[in-house]
């Protein structure tokens, strides 16, 4: 299956140390012929960390995709009334994500263009990073892996005893789980044994 013609909302919240491993996911995309349309979370659009500049990833979204990334929740609310994508992905997704999107909370940017997105019964691809997976955030993994409509990249223990809780998607699996979910199946297996 092509994506060519395929709209992607992709959202990069704060997993500060994945959203380099990320961003070759989304050029990946942009090969495959989609058109990717990127949000920020507040986090990644105003956050300097060890793992780089805040104006660096923004700008290079806007390289990669040639949109301006989505960085404000007044802007986020229209993905869906507007139908501005075919397919949400959350990556890399923070166990805050996670546990907000779980509950119906929409404070920030990502979180009202998944809902948005997802009141008009369109896809929502999660890629989990974080360390609490297995921890407090288990409840809401599990809500959400049973959603309709939700799909997640199939993740497992990045490193089972170092940090025992920690859960990450295998993001080279990003497109292939966009595939499947457009044909609104899971891609499988769902959970992983995670090799770096």
């Amino acid at each position: 299956m092509s994506l060519n013609d395929v709209r992607v909302g992709f959202a990069l919240t704060g997993s500060h140390c994945t959203i380099e491993q990320t961003i070759p996911q989304i050029e990946r995309l942009v090969k495959a012929g989609a058109e990717v349309l990127p949000i920020v979370s507040d986090a990644v659009k105003n956050t300097d960390t060890r793992f780089g500049q805040a104006q660096h990833w923004i700008t290079k979204l806007k390289q990669i995709t040639g949109n301006n990334p989505i960085s404000k929740i007044v802007e986020a609310e229209l993905v869906g009334p507007k139908g501005l994508v075919d397919i949400m992905v959350l990556a890399p997704c923070t166990g805050n994500t996670l546990a907000k999107l779980a509950s119906g909370i929409t404070d920030g940017t990502v979180l009202m263009a998944a809902k948005s997105h997802l009141r008009n019964l369109r896809p929502v691809v999660i890629a989990i990073s974080t360390n609490d997976g297995l921890g407090l955030n288990i409840q809401n993994l599990g809500l959400l892996i049973n959603l309709k409509h939700v799909y997640m990249v199939p993740f497992g223990q990045d490193s089972p005893v170092g940090k025992p809780n920690s859960l990450r998607a295998n993001l080279d699996l990003i497109l292939d789980t966009i595939k499947e979910a457009l044909q609104h199946r899971q891609l499988q297996p769902v959970m992983i044994a995670y090799s770096a």
